[in-house]
């Protein structure tokens, strides 16, 4: 809520814009409650929607988060947030109430709400996988619309929207800063990470 993309935004002339938020569950394993991340998200779509961006919020992965064993939980649970010490249970209740708020929001908000899928995960149960990346996001921002003719097609392409980076973020207990955009596709799409 406190990023430069609030300022952006205020600098920037007005234009078509696409907002994303997603991700939204991973907050929970930083211990963060249900009803602040529901009211982060919601002070975040409020100010979209105050600057005419159309907004997709995604649902979290919740068939993946109940396909887990108890060691598959352990093991992603231990490998990305070691300092989490909630059970696979209260991970499951957690993500399955802030879904719910979330879809609430969606519909107070004026935004699109979209359930992921549970066949775009494997192994992994919070990333999609990576031969699906296109079609998912694709599908994600676009719904039922075709893609515009500059969507990335080529591998390199693809390349270059997974490593962009956001204007801040932590690796390893290090703060490191980008400059946004992110990435420039084209003449008509341009991709800021916050």
């Amino acid at each position: 809520m406190d990023c430069r993309l609030w300022a952006s935004l205020a600098d920037r002339p007005p234009a078509k814009t696409l907002a994303l938020i997603t991700d939204v569950g991973n907050d929970i394993l930083y211990g963060a409650a249900v009803e602040d991340i529901l009211g982060w998200v919601s002070t975040c779509m409020g100010r979209l929607r105050a600057m005419g961006a159309e907004t997709v919020l995604t649902d979290l992965p919740l068939a993946s988060i109940a396909s887990l064993s108890a060691a598959r939980f352990l093991l992603f649970r231990s490998v990305l947030v070691p300092s989490c010490r909630l059970s696979l249970h209260d991970v499951a209740d957690r993500s399955a109430a802030v879904a719910e708020g979330l879809a609430a929001l969606a519909v107070e908000q004026g935004a699109r709400f979209f359930k992921l899928k549970g066949e775009w995960y494997g192994f992994d149960p919070i990333h999609i996988r990576p031969r699906l990346w296109q079609s998912a996001w694709c599908e994600i921002l676009l719904g039922d619309v075709a893609p515009p003719s500059d969507t990335p097609r080529s591998l390199r392409q693809s390349l270059r929207l997974y490593v962009a980076r956001p204007e801040r973020q932590r690796f390893l207990g290090i703060e490191q800063r980008r400059t946004q955009p992110a990435v420039t596709i084209g003449r008509a799409t341009t991709v800021w990470l916050y």
